[in-house]
């Protein structure tokens, strides 16, 4: 045997344990997120991150319309909202602004009407009464928009288009 190489290999050993236990203990540490597993972002490909997003294949111009068609039937909303406190009807609005898009079942009409002290009729009359004033408000509210009155139900397609 060489002399001093039993000391070196001994040196070497030891320092190889204490590395190993320092690296032991310091992934299991509890401070500064210990016991989770590591991930490394740069190992991740930067594609398959990208994959993961959720598809939008809205374009610019569509998100445009989108928001306008949505603007022009809060506008058609507020404004029936409008009318319905002029006329002293915002609690029947409030009940009823849930038919306005949905047909909801019978039991929900029946269930509405006892609320409202009212008949089942008087309360369909109601909600066809809304819906066609909604209808002619937003008739209105396209016409501003438009050249001609011969572009309006043209204009209503294309709304109702960009929602869909």
């Amino acid at each position: 045997m060489v002399p001093g190489k039993g000391k070196f290999r001994s040196f070497l050993l030891v320092a190889l344990k204490r590395f190993l236990a320092n690296e032991w203990d310091r992934a299991r540490r509890l401070k500064r997120g210990g016991g989770q597993v590591i991930i490394s972002l740069d190992e991740v490909d930067t594609e398959s991150r990208y994959l993961a997003e959720p598809v939008d294949d809205l374009t610019p111009e569509k998100l445009f319309d989108r928001r306008w068609a949505l603007t022009l039937l809060d506008q058609v909303m507020a404004r029936l909202e409008a009318e319905a406190g002029a006329a002293g009807k915002s609690r029947l609005f409030a009940e009823l602004i849930v038919f306005l898009n949905d047909y909801s079942d019978r039991g929900a009409y029946a269930q509405i009407a006892r609320r409202l002290g009212l008949s089942e009729g008087a309360l369909r009359v109601a909600v066809h009464r809304l819906r066609q004033r909604y209808r002619e408000l937003l008739r209105e509210e396209i016409a501003h928009t438009v050249a001609s009155p011969e572009d309006i139900d043209e204009e209503i397609r294309q709304v109702f288009a960009c929602l869909g």
